[in-house]
């Protein structure tokens, strides 16, 4: 195996930036790597690559900042690729809740592949694979629609009138209640006021991340899918489709990060003994917020996403 290639990102010139690396990337071999040196984290990136060349590779931080980032990037063996936890749950959603009970994203992390993503939990494979097996012959109170065979603008449709609907309604009560719970609980329970801010934080990336994708984003790939008829890709103001999904991967992962934050913070939802009912109220808003988010989520990064990225390149082929 060759000695790995280091590539420092800062002293290439932006235009050349993108090829350099995808060009390094497909001229080493299976199991071998490169390892990128960068001045901030170089996650967009890791969409394009993706995007553009598949769940081939994997993809480590050797270093993360805050002055200098460093990433490993490893091009898969040939029989190395397994399913990814998104593509189990895209399969079947009932799965869904097998890997929200033993803590593994399916939604953020839903690109890792199960082996991966058992190995960083501690998890036996063997067994995630049986309860997997058992879930899929049982019923679920998960939606049972078969997202992946719907059109972009009837999935777009729906995630605008289901999901963001949802996260606007319960925006003005997770607001109310945790400030309302940290003013009358926060001087015995410290952690509410982490809660709060964390709920702002959430909401505030949630409310200009979900602008985005309905004045910009979703009505571009309406027009991406209505452009299979005459086999022309519609005019934007960015390169390829891929960059403007990589921005929107990077906020759910924002969110996503402030949710399990969130999750921690109470203990999986655990009510202390003094709890009133207003504690209570929002430890079960937080918890049906969190699930719905998941979804959410899942529906924009393992099945929205792709289908428009697969669109655009057989328009481009």
């Amino acid at each position: 195996m060759n000695e790995t290639l280091v590539i420092d990102v800062t002293k290439i010139e932006p235009r050349l930036k993108h090829s350099t690396i995808f060009n390094s990337f497909d001229d080493i071999k299976e199991g071998e790597a490169i390892l990128i040196h960068n001045d901030h984290d170089p996650k967009p990136l890791y969409y394009q690559l993706l995007g553009e060349r598949g769940n081939c590779f994997s993809w480590s931080y050797v270093s993360s900042g805050p002055d200098i980032w460093e990433v490993e990037i490893r091009k898969n063996e040939a029989d190395e690729h397994t399913e990814t936890l998104g593509e189990i749950v895209k399969k079947d959603l009932r799965n869904a809740e097998v890997f929200k009970r033993l803590g593994l994203d399916f939604c953020c992390g839903g690109k890792k592949s199960l082996e991966k993503a058992c190995n960083e939990k501690g998890l036996d494979i063997q067994q995630v694979k049986a309860e997997l097996e058992k879930a899929c012959k049982v019923s679920s109170a998960l939606p049972s629609h078969d997202f992946n065979s719907w059109s972009i603008t009837f999935l777009t449709d729906y995630i605008v009138n289901v999901h963001h609907a949802y996260v606007n309604q319960n925006i003005p009560i997770l607001q109310d209640l945790s400030n309302k719970v940290a003013e009358h609980h926060g001087r015995t329970h410290n952690e509410l006021w982490e809660i709060n801010n964390k709920v702002e934080a959430m909401i505030n990336e949630l409310k200009v991340h979900m602008k985005k994708e309905e004045q910009i984003l979703f009505p571009y790939f309406k027009q991406l899918e209505s452009s299979k008829i005459n086999d022309q890709i519609p005019p934007h103001s960015f390169g390829s489709v891929i960059q403007p999904i990589s921005v929107m991967e990077n906020d759910h992962d924002i969110v996503g990060k402030l949710a399990d934050d969130i999750r921690q913070l109470t203990n999986d939802y655990t009510l202390p003994q003094n709890a009133c009912n207003s504690y209570a109220l929002l430890y079960k808003k937080l918890e049906d917020f969190e699930n719905d988010l998941h979804l959410h989520i899942h529906l924009e990064n393992n099945i929205l996403f792709p289908k428009a990225i697969e669109i655009e390149k057989t328009l481009k082929a």
